[in-house]
């Protein structure tokens, strides 16, 4: 007869490989499609994914107050700016309309965050998601007649609205905090799951959910 408590044991690795494998197909999947609102090819998209984390680990000093040094990551916060850099000349996005995409993500950023000392800049589930959504329902507003620019603009506004409005805006918050030892407070730390380098990609990702319909009349 057949053996169930043998099988499942058997099943059970092989079924957790497959649900990974599912799992890295979605973030495949996820990020594509929002590269390729911006403009970049499934190749490009993996790119910059793969340069971003082989450079996780390094990061660019700034400054230092007290015990406190001040350093840029470069996968989770320099590639994701000059990104941004790229795509407002790239696109041609108007300034005034970064701007205030920026102004209005940085202030949703700074309301769902706070310093944590031994953390940094943190964000609970599913607050930090709030930022990505303005960014993303701005973009739409602000480009209804021109799809090819919203999505580059939700990167823009959402990656410089959270640097700023999360990570500047809280830093001094954060160097108030005595330490007896030198510690690290480094912008974009989490790398590519850093709210900087992830809610520009999120905000693109719901522009291309909303947006789906108008799409598809033209």
């Amino acid at each position: 007869m057949f053996d169930l408590h043998v099988s499942i044991p058997l099943l059970s690795p092989l079924i957790g490989f497959f649900l990974f494998l599912f799992l890295i197909y979605l973030i495949y999947l996820f990020i594509t499609r929002a590269f390729r609102e911006m403009g970049f090819s499934p190749l490009e998209a993996l790119f910059i994914v793969f340069v971003a984390l082989l450079f996780q680990s390094a990061n660019i000093y700034l400054f230092s107050y007290k015990n406190w040094l001040v350093s840029l990551n470069v996968g989770g916060g320099l590639i994701p700016i000059l990104l941004s850099i790229y795509l407002c000349i790239k696109k041609g996005l108007s300034a005034w309309k970064i701007l205030l995409g920026a102004i209005i993500v940085a202030f949703s950023a700074y309301s769902v965050t706070y310093p944590e000392p031994n953390k940094g800049i943190v964000s609970p589930f599913p607050f930090f998601l709030i930022p990505a959504f303005l960014a993303s329902v701005y973009s739409i507003f602000s480009y209804w007649n021109d799809r090819s620019r919203a999505g580059p603009l939700a990167y823009v506004s959402g990656t410089f609205g959270v640097l700023i409005g999360a990570d500047l805006f809280h830093l001094s918050e954060l160097m108030s905090y005595h330490v007896s030892k030198p510690r690290c407070a480094v912008i974009g730390g989490a790398a590519i799951f850093d709210m900087v380098f992830i809610t520009g990609l999120i905000a693109v990702f719901i522009d291309s959910i909303l947006l789906f319909g108008k799409k598809r009349e033209t």
